[in-house]
């Protein structure tokens, strides 16, 4: 069973699944909620990976955003079950942080039919973990990517690929800002932006 904070009140409106980093929980994501239009419930799930440091992840690592493909399989398994029992027939976007970022990364390559959008908030796309990590696999959804130039956390080479990556996604969004691994003010309002218009795509 996932535990999940909702943010808002579960109305039946279109769905915001907001997927926090390694090593946190679904409160440290839930404030992401406040940015994105009212029409949006949103739901803030927990990685169902417990890690020894304390906080939850997505999946096991391989190293720093580099998902080992069983155990992100098992989960995006144990995800997608989950959403098709709450959510059945709801537009859903994911937004990711992060560690969750890889995560919705993973959602939209595997299931790009299910979902109305996915926005990856530095963190990367989960190469080589099972998934087909290419343009065509994201063609038909809408996509926001930011990253900062001072990110210390993800390495540089996987936000580069990822970036090239959703570059030749057609009409994704692309934020690029000086800064470091956080949710920079500047995001707000394209990422608010996104979201609403993801639903009209």
């Amino acid at each position: 069973m996932i535990a999940a904070l909702w943010p808002r009140p579960d109305r039946g409106g279109p769905l915001a699944v907001l997927l926090h980093g390694r090593g946190a929980d679904e409160a440290s994501i839930a404030p992401v909620a406040s940015i994105l239009d009212p029409a949006f419930d949103c739901v803030a799930p927990r990685g169902g990976v417990a890690l020894p440091t304390g906080g939850y992840g997505w999946f096991e690592n391989r190293g720093i955003g580099r998902p080992r493909a069983d155990s992100l399989r098992h989960e995006l398994d144990v995800v997608w079950s989950w959403l098709d029992e709450v959510a059945p027939a709801r537009p859903i976007v994911a937004i990711g942080f992060s560690g969750g970022a890889a995560f919705a990364g993973g959602m939209a390559l595997d299931r790009p039919e299910r979902l109305a959008g996915v926005a990856l908030l530095y963190g990367t796309l989960p190469f080589d973990a099972g998934l087909v990590a290419e343009p065509s696999r994201l063609s038909g959804l809408s996509v926001f990517f930011a990253r900062a130039d001072d990110d210390a956390v993800i390495p540089r080479d996987l936000l580069d690929r990822s970036e090239e990556v959703i570059a030749r996604v057609p009409g994704s969004v692309r934020r690029r800002h000086p800064g470091a691994h956080a949710i920079d003010p500047s995001i707000h309002e394209p990422l608010r932006a996104w979201a609403t218009a993801s639903l009209a795509g």
